[in-house]
C-alpha cells in the first residue's frame, strides 16, 4: 500500500513570505528601516499563524525583550501538525529596502524536529563560504581562498578569472576581496543580503559562483537551509568581533576552530524554504505595484526531501486581502 502523500509546507510559507514582502515593500526609499521590518514582521506572523505546524522560532527577531513578535524561542502555528525548528528574516536587507536599493528579500525555512536547526548563541558573526550544487564538495573554509577559486573554477568548468565572487562591502572582508583581485576573479562588493547572494550561486542558471567573507550567523542558517534543498554547499565558523565575544564563547562552550557544514546548520532531510523579493535583485524580481489595489510578486518554494524547487509569480487584489485581513498594506 502506498504512503499517503505528505503536505509541502512550502505552499503555505509562501503566503507568509508574500505578506511580508508587500507590507514591506511599501516603505520603499523612504529611509525607514524600522517601519520597513515592523510592516515584514506583523505581516509574516499574521500568516504563520495559520499554518497547522508546531514551529519554535530558532532564528528570529532577537531575545523576547527586544523583539515582540518572532523572538528566538517563539512558539509559532496552530500547534498541530509537524513539529519544527523555524527561522524567519522577515527582511534580509531592511537597509537595502529603506534605501531603494536591490536585493532585499523576506525569508523563512523550516526543518523537521525539535533541535534540527543551528541555535548560534551569543556570537552574530561566521566566515563563510558557499557554493552551488556543480561545486559542492570541493571547498574547504580552512583551506586559503586561492585553492578553493581553482577547485570551484573546475567544478563548474570555467577558468578562476570567468568566477563571480559575492562577498559583503565590509572592512573585515578586505582581505578576502583583494586576495580574489589578485587571484584574477571577478568579484562583486554587495552592500547588504548575503542570504540571496549564497543562494544566487545555487540558481540553474547562476551568474555568481562563490559567497565568501563574514556575515550574519542567522543568515548562515538560513542560507544551509535553502542550499540544503538544492544540493549547495555552505560551510562557516564562528567569528568572535573581540576579546569579550571571544572569553563569551569559550565560556558556553563553543569551538571557534570548528568548521560547521550545511548539515551541522539544519539537521534534518525534511527542510522547507520559502522566499519572495522585496526590491529587484539577482535572486528575484523585487514587488511591483502594478496600479490601483494591484500588486505582483515573485518567489520561490523549496523542499530537500523531493528536491522541488518551484518559482512562483502572483498577483495580488489587495483590496480583497484589507478586507480580509487585518493588516495594513498602505
Amino acid at each position: 500500500m502506498a504512503e499517503p502523500i505528505e503536505r509541502n509546507l512550502g505552499l503555505d510559507l509562501v503566503r507568509v513570505t508574500e505578506t511580508a514582502a508587500l507590507g514591506a515593500a511599501r516603505w520603499l526609499g523612504k529611509g525607514d528601516k524600522e517601519s520597513v521590518d515592523q510592516a515584514a514582521v506583523d505581516g509574516m506572523r499574521l500568516h504563520l499563524s495559520t499554518i497547522d505546524i508546531d514551529g519554535k522560532v530558532i532564528i528570529g527577531e532577537g531575545e523576547k525583550d527586544a523583539a515582540p513578535m518572532l523572538f528566538n524561542g517563539e512558539k509559532v502555528g496552530t500547534g498541530t501538525g509537524m513539529i519544527v525548528d523555524v527561522a524567519v528574516d522577515p527582511v534580509d536587507g531592511t537597509t537595502l529596502t529603506a534605501s531603494g536599493l536591490p536585493n532585499a528579500i523576506a525569508v523563512i525555512a523550516l526543518s523537521e524536529g525539535r533541535g534540527s536547526m543551528y541555535a548560534p548563541g551569543p556570537l552574530v558573526y561566521m566566515d563563510k563560504i558557499a557554493v552551488g550544487p556543480e561545486a559542492a564538495g570541493s571547498i574547504d573554509l580552512e583551506a586559503p581562498l586561492e585553492d578553493n577559486l581553482k577547485k570551484v573554477a573546475k567544478a563548474n568548468g570555467k577558468e578562476v578569472g570567468d568566477l563571480r565572487l559575492l562577498a559583503l562591502d565590509r572592512p573585515r572582508n578586505q582581505p578576502y576581496i583583494e586576495t580574489a583581485r589578485k587571484a584574477g576573479a571577478r568579484i562583486s562588493v554587495i552592500r547588504d543580503g548575503d542570504v540571496a547572494a549564497a543562494i544566487a550561486t545555487a540558481q540553474e542558471q547562476h551568474e555568481a559562483d562563490m559567497l565568501v567573507g563574514i556575515g550574519g550567523s542567522p543568515e548562515a542558517v538560513i542560507a544551509a537551509a535553502a542550499l540544503a534543498c538544492v544540493g549547495g554547499e555552505i560551510q562557516t565558523r564562528l567569528w568572535p568581533r573581540n576579546d569579550e565575544e571571544r572569553e563569551l564563547a569559550l565560556e558556553e562552550g563553543l569551538d571557534l576552530d570548528q568548521v560547521m557544514t550545511t548539515s551541522d546548520l539544519v539537521a534534518s532531510d525534511n527542510v522547507f524554504f520559502a522566499a519572495t523579493g522585496v526590491t529587484n535583485g539577482e535572486f528575484l524580481k523585487g514587488v511591483y505595484f502594478a496600479g490601483e489595489d494591484k500588486a505582483v510578486t515573485h518567489s520561490v518554494i523549496m523542499r530537500s526531501k523531493t528536491g522541488s524547487v518551484r518559482y512562483m509569480d502572483a498577483i495580488h487584489d489587495l483590496g480583497r486581502l484589507r478586507a480580509i485581513s487585518a493588516l495594513t498594506l498602505d
